[in-house]
């Protein structure tokens, strides 16, 4: 591949990895051989250009109600987080989902495919035309951290899933662990994780240490405003009140139609939007 992207197949003879400066991409294409073939040169084809179109926009993306852009990927990015205003939210928050949903939509215009899924550090992008997905819901043993799985099916109308939350890649001004939102696409998912993490907060507490995001990453789209490094030991009652704010804020969302369901947890406090979600997800 020109340009410094790079695309290589892993060792599993599946998966084509996808990787150009900061994005890192995993693409798992499912159909016939030939179908197969198709749809990882039109994904190796497309990412050519990609980090070159965002770098091209990058200022206007990283502003807040700015006016809206020229490129594909920058425009997915800026309809994700539209919705949201005036609330603050710059289209860098759906980026990563709309790098995935931008391959994947490549890959579907010219493959004929049972299913396909674009990973891009766990924002993903999903097509099902026949089968399903099963994903995982914030695992982590570690933590004691397990939202339980998910299936998801051809005419679930589901093609993104996100999750958000203060130890992730980006900087987030709430204090969840973890905040996974399925959408109708990855772009849409990306951009409600964020904003529900976000709400998902102890306003004011003196056990939660926050930093201007400015001072950790100068260039950061969220400047000056405090994002959270660090929380101490927190009660039960104050794990259910910061997820109360950020359920709260996730049943005005999904009222809206900004996504089709969320899975919210900090600590062992959990809760989904809307409740019925709940039935879905199953553990093992």
């Amino acid at each position: 591949m020109r340009s410094g992207a790079v695309a290589t197949m892993l060792a599993d003879g599946r998966r084509l990895h996808l990787q150009h400066g900061p994005i890192d991409l995993v693409v798992e294409v499912f159909g016939p051989s030939a179908e197969r073939s198709r749809a990882h040169d039109a994904a190796r084809a497309r990412f050519e250009t990609v980090l070159n179109e965002l770098v091209s926009e990058l200022p206007l993306l990283r502003c807040a109600g700015g006016a809206e852009p020229k490129g594909e990927i920058a425009r997915l990015m800026w309809h994700a987080v539209a919705p949201y205003q005036p609330e603050f939210l710059t289209p860098m928050a759906a980026v990563a989902g709309s790098v995935a949903q931008t391959i994947l939509a490549s890959i579907g215009q010219v493959a004929s495919l049972d299913r396909a899924y674009v990973n891009n550090g766990g924002d993903i992008a999903l097509m099902v035309n026949d089968g399903h997905f099963r994903i995982g819901i914030c695992r982590d043993p570690v933590r004691g951290l397990d939202g339980g799985r998910i299936d998801i099916r051809a005419g679930d109308g589901i093609g993104g899933v996100a999750t958000s939350g203060w130890r992730g890649r980006s900087f987030s001004l709430g204090i969840a662990d973890a905040v996974t939102i399925l959408a109708g696409n990855a772009a849409e998912a990306d951009a409600a994780a964020t904003m529900v993490a976000n709400r998902i907060d102890l306003p004011g507490s003196q056990k939660v240490t926050r930093m201007p995001a400015d001072s950790l990453l100068p260039e950061s789209d969220l400047g000056a405003r405090l994002v959270t490094v660090d929380i101490a030991d927190l009660t039960p009652a104050e794990r259910q009140e910061a997820l109360m704010r950020g359920g709260a804020a996730a049943q005005a969302y999904h009222g809206r139609g900004l996504f089709r369901a969320a899975s919210l947890m900090l600590g062992p406090n959990a809760m989904t939007v809307p409740d019925e979600y709940s039935s879905l997800i199953w553990k093992e």
